[in-house]
């Protein structure tokens, strides 16, 4: 047979494309992307290598999606933040919100996406390679930096180099989907809670 059944019941296509995606983001973050093998990824999702083809076109496209469904799920997060109506203390509280949600249900996806995006193709099409992927990330920094400049210039936050806050800020979130397990007994609201409450007494005015 042309597929190794996990179950007696033969997956719908989409949940099965789904499942190769959720196992590729896991074996990345085991073994990095370039040491990753198709055929193990095969092995994982019960199938023949032959038979994983024909759900995904290449190991770069998993790659891609997983890199590009991550900064767009950031970029949208980002739309919502600026469109609140709200100070600018909780536009940050929102922000790191967004990281730790992100970082909980997702913790192989964004790590995969935060450790290995740099072995995105500079010769991609122009919506999934490197260049690209650059610009999004960029792109979301300087919308977050426009969120801290607009706090220190109205004095809700400290007169500061918005730069300094900025990465030290995303560098304070930057390490959640390393350590979270849902064994430490903590859940998503209660780091969010604790994590705005150190970044915020650091820089509020």
């Amino acid at each position: 047979m042309d597929e190794i059944h996990m179950s007696k019941e033969k997956l719908p296509k989409k949940r099965k494309k789904d499942l190769i995606y959720e196992q590729a983001a896991q074996l990345f973050t085991e073994k990095g992307y370039k040491a990753a093998s198709m055929r193990e990824l095969a092995e994982r999702v019960g199938l023949k290598v032959s038979s994983l083809y024909s759900h995904i076109g290449s190991k770069e496209e998993l790659l891609q999606k997983i890199c590009f469904d991550n900064a767009n799920l950031f970029t949208q997060g980002m739309d919502r933040i600026d469109a609140m109506d709200e100070k600018v203390t909780d536009k940050i509280k929102a922000v790191i919100a967004l990281h730790v949600d992100m970082a909980v249900q997702n913790p192989s996806s964004v790590t995969v996406f935060s450790n290995e995006w740099k072995h995105l193709s500079v010769d991609a099409t122009e919506q999934f390679n490197l260049k690209y992927f650059l610009k999004l990330r960029k792109d979301y920094e300087n919308r977050f930096r426009q969120i801290l400049i607009l706090g220190i210039n109205k004095g809700e936050l400290k007169n500061m180099n918005p730069d300094i806050a900025l990465f030290t800020i995303i560098t304070s979130v930057r390490w959640l989907h390393y350590w979270y397990k849902p064994s430490r007994m903590l859940d998503a609201n209660q780091l969010i809670e604790q994590i705005a409450s150190l970044i915020l007494y650091g820089i509020e005015s």
